[in-house]
Formats: C-alpha cells, structure tokens, sequence
C-alpha cells in the first residue's frame, strides 16, 4: 500500500513540476521581451525578499508533518485534529506577521533598492505579489500539510496543475497584448488564491474533523527547533538575489534569474520525487521499521543518484546552449556568461547531492541535532558571498552557495548514516562518487560532441537535449545497471507487481 501511494504521489508530483517548469520558462521570458529585465529583476527581487517571511511557515511545516505521520499510521483522529488546531492558529498568526512584514517593505525596499520604476509603482506590486502569499498561510497550508502527511499529495499536486496552467494563460494573453504588468501580476496572485481554498475544501469534504472538542493548549513539540534550522535555511536560499540586490543592480538579478530557473527547476523536478515518497518513509520511521527503512533508503539512493546523474550530465553541457536560445532576442543586457553557468551549475549538483538526507532528517524530526550544521551553511553562505561579491559579482554569490552547501552536505550524510538509517556511511558515498565520476566523464564528452553546433531555435535546441539526454540516461544506466544489478533487477519487479495490481 505505502509503495502504491508513493509511485501515485511521484507521477502526479513530477507531472506537476514539469508543467510548472514549461510555464515557468514560457513567463519570465515573455515578462523579459515585454516589460524588460529591469521589470523582471524587480519582481524577482520583490518575490524573494517576500520569501524570507517564509521562514516563519518553514520551520513548523517539516514539524508538523513529522508530527503526523505516528498519529495517522495508529488512525488517532483526536491527536491528528490537535495537531491540526494548533497547525491552523499558529498560520493564522503568521499571516498576521506576514502583513507588519509587507508594511515594513513597504517602507524601506523602495528607498534602498535602486531602479527607474517610481517609488508608488514599487509599491504596489509589493502588494499585488504578497496577495497569494497571505491567502495560503491563512486559509490552506494547514491542509496542505495534512494531505502530505496522508500520502495525498497528489491531490495538492492536482490543484497546483490547474492554478499553474490557468496563472499562465492569463499572463501570456495579457502580455501579449501590453496589458500593464501591474494588472497582469494582480490576477496572476488572485488564481493562486484558489489553491488554498481548494485544499480546504477538499479536506473538509473527505474528512470529518471536528474542531469544537479538541485539546485548545497543544503544543507542537520541536516547534522551535525546526523554525531555528529553518530560518538559517531561509537564509541560505535567500542570500544570492538579496546581494546582488542590495549590492549590485537588478539587471544582474535578472540575468541570475534566467540561469537559476533552469537550475531551480531542476532541483523541483527532483524535490518532487522526494515529496512523493516522504510520506512512506515518515509510515516507515512512525512504526520503527528499521530493516524496511535501510532497504527502502538503498533503492531510493540508487534510483535517485541515476536521475541526478542523467539530470546534470546533460545541464552542465546545456545551460549555455539554451540561455542563448532563451534571451536571443533580448538586447538590454548580456546573459551570456559561460563560466558563470558551470558554476550555478555545479552549485546545483551539489544541493541535489544533499537533498535525500535533509528530506530524511525532517522526516524523522531530527531537527534540534542538526541545526548547527544549517546555521553554519547560512552563515558561509552569506558571509562567503559578500566577500567575493565586490571582485566577481554573479559568480561570486555562487561561489558562496557551492562551499556552504557542500560542507552542510557531509554534516547531514554523516548525521543520516549513523543515527537515522544507521548503515556505513561508505555506502551513501560509493554511490555520490559513482555519480561525480558519472556526471564529470559524461558532460565532458558531451561538452566536446556539441560545442560547435549552433542553434538558432528552441525547437533546434529540444532535439538536440532528447540526443543528449538519451545518450546520457543509456551510458548511466548501463553503468549503474552493472554496478547495482541485484537493485535494479529488484525494483523492476516491484514495478511490475504495482502496475499489474
């Protein structure tokens, strides 16, 4: 049944996210060619120092999942509706601090951040972006979180599709025609208000919780821990475009932001196999099934260590390919760094390197033993980013985010190996270094294969990444086929069995 849910969860997960991404890609660019990269730089900074608020939401969220998931496996309904009561009155007083936090915006980013938009304008598109934001703390993440913890996040996934690809008609057929970008990102933030409200819905239909008896003074154990950990984590995701902000210009923001779409986009198509599965192995940790969890750890290592393999063989030979492609006809600035496109690259790789250990150590609420670890990645990061920041700008924020990544990717394979699945950790690392070593030979060749080609389409570039993109999955899956045989072998047959039953 776990395995039945988590393979549901994972296709609607990654069907969700490789919509999102064409859409994702299909927006900014047309914001870009319509508005400008000033424009774009804008809302991309408005839109990540909104994020910060975030922090507040991050740190209970993991929490409150991990708190759930016992609860639901023994089906108490009156430990799962405290949770929930205490879940919705601590959202509802972060949008309460989410709209002194818009005000205080308000205030202070027009006077400090430089652009040749008017103060009032600024403004008011602060507002407009916050609008979908409010709406989710206040009326859905409770329910969000729920239908994750319940291994139903398909339906999360469904409701995101839809408000994606309606969010994208609109704005494409506003811009198309000139509309001012002020109403298009207005009813760009009204459909996502319905995410929040669909969630409800949906959980208030097919569940009968009642509210009025439950225990009104429950506390949400970690609570503090997970939003200490999660505010450095903030910190850290946060730091790039806040620095060149504050530091730099927002053309350079923009230019960041078409290379970190590609690589953002990567990393939730790969975070949305993670979501898929967190679930069964929260069941799994709930009921202590330790034999299950290193079995269950091992295939999912392999299968995911192949993904990322395929995934950056064919992004660290690609990225530049297509950015020109992408910003081909846009003048104002110049988006063709090739150096600075290894670089987020490789920053990347490392992130997705880490990402099954951080998802593991939130699983199992192991939030208080590691926030050491995330408060020293946010501070190199940081710290890191300004030092370099003056001499290399963009590549110099990066740089900041590949050493404090990579230092809080060993804290956290060290922490999941002895204390949570509890195996050797050479085990976690033969199958990193198979990737590195995968990922280095395979982007190198490919590198070398396609350097001369030019293109001067995305229809140009979609054949050649589907070449690049098999020849890469052919060579790691023979690699990884012979090296992890009895694995393969053993997950096809699971396959087989879900698929026919």
């Amino acid at each position: 049944m776990r395995s039945k849910k988590a393979l549901k969860n994972v296709i609607f997960s990654l069907s969700q996210q490789i919509i999102a991404i064409i859409c994702g890609f299909v927006v900014p660019r047309l914001i870009i060619k319509t508005y400008g990269s000033e424009c774009n730089g804008l809302i991309t900074s408005i839109t990540q120092f909104l994020a910060y608020i975030t922090l507040l939401e991050a740190g209970v969220g993991p929490v409150i999942k991990s708190q759930l998931y016992k609860p639901i496996a023994k089906k108490d309904k009156e430990e799962i509706q405290s949770i929930l009561y205490a879940s919705e009155k601590y959202f509802r007083f972060i949008a309460v601090v989410f709209l002194i936090y818009i005000g205080a915006m308000l205030v202070f980013y027009p006077m400090f951040v430089e652009t040749s938009f008017t103060r009032l304008f600024s403004s008011v598109l602060i507002i407009i972006i916050s609008i979908s934001s409010f709406a989710e703390y206040f009326f859905g993440m409770t329910y969000k979180l729920f239908l994750h913890s319940d291994q139903k996040s398909y339906v999360v996934s469904i409701i995101q599709t839809i408000t994606t690809v309606l969010n994208a008609v609109i704005i494409v057929v506003l811009a198309l025609n000139n509309v001012s970008i002020l109403i298009v990102k207005t009813l760009s933030s009204l459909v996502f208000v319905a995410r929040p409200l669909l969630q409800a819905f949906y959980v208030r239909k097919h569940y009968s919780f009642d509210f009025s008896s439950v225990d009104k003074d429950y506390k949400l154990k970690n609570k503090w821990d997970g939003l200490a950990q999660h505010i450095a984590a903030i910190i850290y995701a946060n730091t790039d475009v806040a620095i060149l902000t504050i530091f730099s210009s927002v053309v350079y923001v923009s230019i960041y932001s078409v290379y970190n779409l590609v690589t953002s986009s990567l990393q939730k198509i790969i975070q949305s196999i993670s979501d898929g599965i967190d679930a069964s192995f929260g069941d799994i940790i709930a009921k202590k099934e330790q034999e299950n969890l290193q079995i269950a750890f091992h295939r999912y290592e392999v299968i995911y260590y192949s993904l990322i393999a395929v995934i950056y063989s064919c992004t660290f030979s690609l990225i530049i390919p297509f950015v020109r492609v992408y910003t081909m006809e846009i003048k104002d600035a110049n988006y063709n760094l090739p150096l600075f496109g290894v670089v987020i690259v490789l920053a990347s790789f490392v992130y997705s390197i880490k990402m099954p250990y951080h998802s593991l150590v939130k699983t199992a609420g192991a939030f208080r033993q590691t926030n050491k670890g995330a408060w020293l990645e946010a501070i190199l990061n940081l710290s890191i980013s300004i030092f370099f920041v003056f001499n290399y700008g963009l590549i110099g924020v990066v740089i900041g985010t590949f050493v404090s990544t990579l230092v809080r990717t060993i804290e956290l394979i060290l922490y999941v190996s002895k204390n949570i699945v509890q195996t050797k950790i050479m085990e976690s690392l033969k199958k990193i270094m198979l990737c590195v070593v995968e990922v280095a030979a395979s982007s190198f060749a490919i590198h070398f294969l396609i350097k001369s080609i030019l293109l001067h389409n995305l229809f140009e570039f979609i054949l050649l990444a589907s070449v690049v993109f098999t020849a890469s999955a052919i060579f790691v899956l023979i690699c990884n086929g012979i090296i992890y045989k009895d694995t393969f072998v053993e997950i096809l047959k699971r396959c087989r069995k879900k698929i026919k039953g």
